[in-house]
């Protein structure tokens, strides 16, 4: 089918390549120049694994391009991909979406759908549709369909090639047709439901899992008190058919585009309606003030952070992207600096961006030797593979004072027993804290 994509971020860049690699004539459609050249050339203009590669392999049935009457004026299926950033005040901002919708209005001259792909408040495929239909200039059938993405960053291309759903919100029996054909070669259940039912599962099932993430740390930080551990604890927890193993890591809370934004904007909406979902204002809470735990802790071995050297590893919110959205090393690094902390951060892929806001007075260092080496303290903040491998000795042999406070539980607490390290993770008895009598 001929398909064209507004928005080349991660969910429009990533729909558009796997509906490509299926076959389909997809146009990405872009208003940055200057990334619609990189992107013709075949780079992707954003780190995420496999996605290059993919690329590459389906460049026939690929075209990048700004100019968007072009490419909506006869597409079959148009997709809107664009990003519904947080306003202050929690709300999603749909001022890109409906900008997309106004030039697919004034552009298209067949019969099509176009899918919203992008994550909309309950009842915005309605208004959409409405404002399509109110602008459109030609006199051809424009359906509107709901299609919201599941996509993890990291595991993008993946989540898109072997979704564990496929959700089609549609008022008529005809896009939900269409849609079902444009997605025939993937293999996934299709759920095909009422519009409003598809914005309400984006939603409901982001902010599930953000709660579920939130409860698990809640209860490491009881555990820290009453001294069990977290490990155990959602390892019996996970064999229970009815919680699942999956998101019962205790850490420093989540980030990234999708659950900071969208229980803020749930949570909105529900007031907005008179309505309060206490438990997503909670999750809100809760995350919200674990990502200073690693803080808190380190008061209990420096009254201040003055002249220390403070290796920070990871700075993306989770490992396999460069996202800094929502990091946890966002609101960390400035607290160190403030209070006179002089900072060295390595990550192996999110350093240029992490620099875009902190250019200045931190050490950038290339590997996590040079980070900690003649450290006073080491803060985990991201649970890169480089990290949980690296040999835990150098740690002692590197470091001023070996303080490791691991904010994603990378390690055994049986790693740490046999090093003369002090280890301080979240949910678990900090190890070695009898060296600091000596």
């Amino acid at each position: 089918m001929k398909i064209a994509v507004a928005g080349t971020g991660y969910v429009g860049l990533v729909t558009g390549v796997c509906l490509a690699s299926k076959g389909h004539d997809v146009t990405c459609v872009d208003i940055d120049k200057d990334k619609v050249e990189i992107m013709q050339k075949g780079v992707s203009p954003i780190y995420e694994p496999g996605l290059s590669e993919l690329m590459t392999e389906s460049l026939a049935h690929l075209t990048f391009t700004t100019d968007y009457q072009g490419a909506y004026r006869d597409a079959e299926v148009i997709f809107i991909g664009v990003g519904t950033p947080e306003k202050q005040d929690g709300s999603a901002n749909l001022s890109y979406v409906y900008k997309v919708a106004k030039q697919i209005a004034e552009s298209v001259e067949r019969d099509c759908v176009v899918v919203v792909k992008s994550t909309v408040p309950i009842g915005t495929n309605d208004k959409i549709e409405a404002y399509i239909h109110d602008k459109q200039k030609n006199d051809v059938k424009i359906y509107v369909a709901s299609n919201p993405e599941f996509l993890s960053q990291g595991t993008a291309v993946k989540d898109t090639l072997h979704a564990s759903r496929i959700v089609i919100g549609v008022e008529d029996k005809v896009p939900g047709e269409i849609l079902k054909n444009v997605y025939d070669g993937f293999e996934a259940p299709k759920l095909v439901v009422k519009r409003r039912s598809a914005e309400m599962i984006k939603y409901a099932s982001n902010d599930f899992l953000a709660l579920k993430i939130s409860y698990v740390n809640e209860i490491a930080n009881l555990c820290e008190i009453v001294g069990a551990d977290i490990e155990e604890v959602t390892d019996g927890m996970g064999y229970d058919a009815r919680i699942g193993n999956k998101f019962l890591s205790s850490g420093i809370g989540y980030g990234g585009s999708c659950f900071p934004k969208d229980t803020k904007a749930l949570n909105w909406l529900a007031n907005f309606n008179d309505n309060e979902i206490r438990t997503i204002r909670a999750a809100i809470e809760v995350n919200e003030n674990q990502k200073f735990k690693l803080i808190k802790k380190a008061k209990k071995y420096y009254d201040d952070f003055l002249f220390l050297n403070v290796a920070v590893l990871g700075c993306t919110f989770k490992p396999g992207t460069d996202d800094l959205r929502e990091a946890a090393s966002l609101v960390n690094v400035p607290l160190l600096m403030e209070d006179g902390a002089h900072v060295r951060v390595w990550d192996p892929v999110g350093m240029e961006n992490f620099k875009k806001h902190f250019p200045e007075k931190i050490q950038y260092c290339k590997t996590i030797e040079e980070a900690i080496t003649g450290a006073d303290l080491c803060l985990i903040l991201t649970e890169w593979d480089e990290v949980k491998q690296f040999d835990v000795q150098k740690y002692e042999e590197l470091m001023n004072k070996a303080i490791v406070l691991d904010g994603r539980n990378c390690y055994t607490l049986d790693q740490m027993k046999n090093t003369k390290v002090i280890y301080d993770s979240i949910g678990r008895s900090a190890v070695n804290q009898d060296l600091l009598k000596k």
